[in-house]
């Protein structure tokens, strides 16, 4: 029963891995669409969305036959229930993902200005998820309390964004509906940090059995 239990966790592992591989391919295509104002390119992303759903409905089916075939307890128990609230995180960051690509659909160029705090807004919400699933495989607690100051730091770029496009949009009165969708991305963009820094605390939650939120 040992073997198999640790077998289905190591499952549920690789599948997070994956989900989180393919929810980094969409935020960064759906990133490279809007920066590019590639409409081809957005529906192409738009589509995806079909691959994280599989995946995630793949994490809930093997942790509910782990729960009704091994009877986990304790911390074998709640690493699966962890498991399968990451999946909704991570299939709600490719949502995100993917509404950052309908933006596109919504705008006409060109940018009324250079993009460089949102692109790298969507790097550090990456590396947020990424550090998150690592955090999950390895119970690791140090990096898992490290997405706190990482979401800090993701929550002052959006302000800067809002900052600026508002100057913009003050300034430039055609420029106001881009300058509304632009911040829509960076909105959707603090969200999947957010939903990251829910990873770690599913890490934390396996560790301690207490539930604590990191943004506090």
């Amino acid at each position: 029963m040992r073997q198999s239990l640790n077998e289905g966790q190591l499952e549920l592992i690789k599948l997070l891995k994956e989900m989180g591989e393919e929810v980094e391919r969409i935020i960064q295509g759906s990133m490279q669409a809007l920066i590019s104002l590639d409409r081809t390119q957005a529906e192409f992303w738009i589509g995806e969305d079909q691959k994280v759903n599989d995946y995630e409905r793949q994490v809930d089916d093997i942790g509910v036959l782990l729960i009704a075939t091994q009877q986990p307890v304790a911390k074998d128990l709640r690493k699966i229930i962890s498991a399968m609230k990451i999946s909704t995180d991570l299939e709600r960051m490719a949502d995100l993902g993917i509404d950052i690509a309908k933006v596109v659909r919504r705008i006409d160029g060109p940018l009324c200005k250079p993009l460089v705090d949102i692109p790298l807004m969507a790097q550090k919400a990456l590396v947020m998820m990424d550090q998150g699933l690592e955090a999950y495989e390895r119970e690791d607690m140090e990096l898992a309390q490290g997405l706190a100051n990482l979401d800090d730091e993701i929550d002052h770029q959006y302000n800067r964004v809002v900052r600026d496009l508002l100057e913009i949009m003050s300034r430039q009165s055609e420029y106001l509906d881009q300058g509304l969708h632009l911040t829509f991305v960076a909105r959707y963009l603090e969200r999947i940090a957010d939903h990251a820094t829910n990873i770690g605390e599913n890490v934390i939650y396996i560790a301690t059995a207490e539930r604590k939120d990191l943004n506090k």
